[in-house]
């Protein structure tokens, strides 16, 4: 493997990391799963930031992709007591994660296709 390749490897990793855990996570909870599926598809609604232009949409999306709030929301919930944020929590740092293991990051505003991780 080049030297140039491995940092993309390291990401799609740290993705499969981050979605086996929180998966795992909300499994053990003993959430939902039809609502596991759909707040797996709650983040990509930040793409209709795009409406408002590239730099904006890019933005949006990427807010809406930020592990640090996914993982703030779910030790607040720890910490509060609040099983639906931990829930919550747990499902957008699975989105997150199988996000970056399929070759998906944030958004550069020059162009969507254009991630952290590759050109999509």
């Amino acid at each position: 493997m080049s030297a140039e390749r491995f940092p993309a490897l390291l990401i799609r990793l740290t993705g499969l990391a981050l979605a086996a855990g929180a998966l795992a996570l909300y499994i053990d909870g003993g959430w939902s799963i039809l609502a596991l599926i759909l707040l797996l598809l709650a983040p990509d609604v930040s793409i209709a930031g795009y409406a408002l232009g590239p730099r904006a949409g890019a933005v949006i999306y990427n807010l809406g992709h930020a592990l640090p709030a996914a993982l703030a929301l779910g030790a607040i919930g720890v910490l509060a007591g609040s099983g639906v944020a931990v829930q919550v929590g747990l499902a957008w740092t699975a989105h997150i994660g199988i996000d970056w293991l399929a070759g998906y990051g944030f958004k550069y505003p020059d162009d969507f296709k254009h991630t952290h991780v590759q050109r999509v």
